[in-house]
């Protein structure tokens, strides 16, 4: 991000749209149950129209211009990856399969050679 970005507290307006946001959420859910004898879908149609139309509520304040900016920039540098090839991902997964293969012996080895010793030193053990 960058350097340029000034951070001011939330005016009046951003607050009563955030308010207002939670408020329509809060009656999506209340007309779910206020519509129990109503089909399932039409009540959830009524929960995701609310979660919809606080969405849109919410991007219209300074945290959803924000959250808007955010998404940008997190695209631009999205595209800067460079992504591995099919060659250099198969090879990257077998030596990693090679090294898990490589530890679990070890430790498989290990475990014996600590079983054997506890044997040894106190006579018990499977």
């Amino acid at each position: 991000m960058t350097d340029e970005q000034k951070t001011q507290e939330p005016g009046t307006a951003d607050k009563a749209k955030l308010a207002v946001a939670a408020l329509i959420v809060l009656a999506g859910i209340a007309a779910y149950y206020v519509l129990g004898t109503q089909p399932n879908w039409l009540r959830w149609a009524a929960v995701v129209a609310s979660l919809v139309l606080a969405g849109a509520v919410a991007l219209y304040s300074r945290y959803g211009t924000e959250f808007r900016r955010f998404v940008e920039l997190a695209r631009i540098e999205l595209r800067k990856v460079v992504w591995p090839t099919r060659q250099e991902t198969l090879q990257t997964t077998l030596v990693v399969f090679g090294f898990v293969i490589i530890a679990g012996v070890f430790f498989w080895m290990l475990d014996l050679a600590l079983a054997w010793a506890t044997r040894a030193l106190t006579g018990q053990g499977g």
